[in-house]
């Protein structure tokens, strides 16, 4: 948008916070800063709905004479922002029309009413014609949506997008909208999809209102390192000059990757033990964060087990840097899930590798599907005789 480049959005700052302010992990005096930073926030954009919010929510502290302050600005910006309008309307031509709209449009969004934000916009777009206006707008309801974490809204967004751009619409408006969905799809927990989107966005990557582009590349790591095979890790992750020449401003994050790939798995651990805080309190990963947690260990276990017929838990312990107690604990949760293919000999106290043969695999549930398909025949052809 424009005069938001290279800057995240101050919304989507403000959600991150307010996101901490619910993590116990997060210190008390660091609460008490974020909660003085939430309050200037509002103040400054006049955020009245969201303070009236965060008051019921126990977040912020009631302050009657700053609300009515608030009120008293947001009902003088209306009307002048209302004259504006019907000055466009009776005065000028359709483009400033639209423009007036506009400005309403995003004076909702500033001060937080999403309700009358998200009207406004359809406002807006009743009188927008361009294909990368409308783009535009629907840009603007995604950032709503990730502001309130509306996935509902989010989706229909994505969807309408798709369907402006079989209209037509410039390569950086799609490109953009790539980063919107995979940062969708990694918030729903669809790493595959959302990997996909992130690696084909890495050379065009200009979405700075959403992160960073080193936050853009933390999350492309961590969606890849369990979504692609090794050969597609190396390629389009390990080797890729985008992320080598921003991995090392991410704490521990060069040495995940890197330890996973090299097979280094003692200074893997050490890595991903200090990753596991940033993924924690990250708003988008924090609901993900068990799941991925397994994800990956399921990786680097299968990883570590493909190279080896049978193998002594000692060797494995040693080699991860842990106990064989803890290894065994490990992988029997793992083994009973289906998560890994071995079984372990516990009075030898070795592990045996029993790799599943995928055309083998094949075979049998085509056989499966076959029986299937017959018994539907056959009920199919009773109800035809009768």
């Amino acid at each position: 948008m424009e005069g938001q480049e290279d800057i995240q959005l101050p919304h989507l700052v403000l959600g991150h916070k307010l996101f901490l302010l619910t993590q116990p992990d997060v210190q008390d005096i660091e609460k008490v800063r974020l909660r003085d930073e939430v309050f200037a926030s509002v103040k400054a954009d006049d955020m009245a709905p969201l303070y009236e919010t965060l008051v019921a929510d126990s977040v912020l502290e009631m302050d009657q004479a700053v609300l009515d302050s608030m009120r008293a600005k947001i009902n003088q910006e209306l009307k002048n922002l209302d004259d504006k309008i019907a000055d466009a309307e009776e005065n000028l031509g359709e483009s400033e029309v639209r423009e007036a709209h506009l400005s309403k449009s995003l004076f909702y969004i500033r001060i937080s009413d999403k309700d009358k934000a998200l009207e406004q916009l359809k406002v807006t777009e009743s009188k927008t014609v361009a294909v990368g206006q409308k783009m535009d707008l629907v840009f603007y309801t995604l950032q709503l949506g990730f502001f309130y974490m509306d996935f509902d809204l989010i989706s229909k967004s994505i969807d309408k997008a798709k369907n402006l751009f079989e209209e037509g619409g410039d390569w950086e408006r799609k490109n953009r909208l790539k980063v919107y969905e995979g940062l969708y799809c990694m918030s729903t927990r669809n790493f595959k999809k959302a990997a996909n989107l992130f690696l084909d966005s890495i050379s065009t990557f200009t979405t700075y209102e959403l992160f960073p582009y080193d936050i853009f590349i933390f999350y492309t790591v961590l969606t890849s390192i369990i979504s692609l095979d090794r050969v597609s890790l190396k390629q389009k992750v390990v080797d890729a000059p985008e992320i080598l020449t921003v991995i090392g401003k991410v704490p521990h994050l060069s040495e995940f990757l890197n330890s996973l790939y090299g097979c280094q798995y003692k200074l893997f651990f050490s890595a991903f033990a200090g990753l596991t805080e940033q993924i924690k309190l990250d708003r988008y990963l924090h609901p993900h964060f068990r799941y991925y947690m397994r994800e990956i260990r399921t990786v680097v276990y299968s990883q570590f087990l493909e190279s080896y017929k049978s193998v002594t838990m000692e060797a494995m312990a040693t080699a991860f840097g842990v106990t064989v107690n803890f290894i065994d604990l490990e992988l029997s949760h793992f083994i009973a899930a289906g998560k890994l293919h071995c079984k372990i000999d516990k009075v030898a106290g070795v592990l045996e590798t029993n790799r599943p043969d995928a055309k083998n695999a094949l075979y049998q549930a085509t056989i499966k599907q076959g029986d299937f398909l017959l018994n539907r025949i056959q009920k199919l052809s009773r109800v035809i005789d009768l």
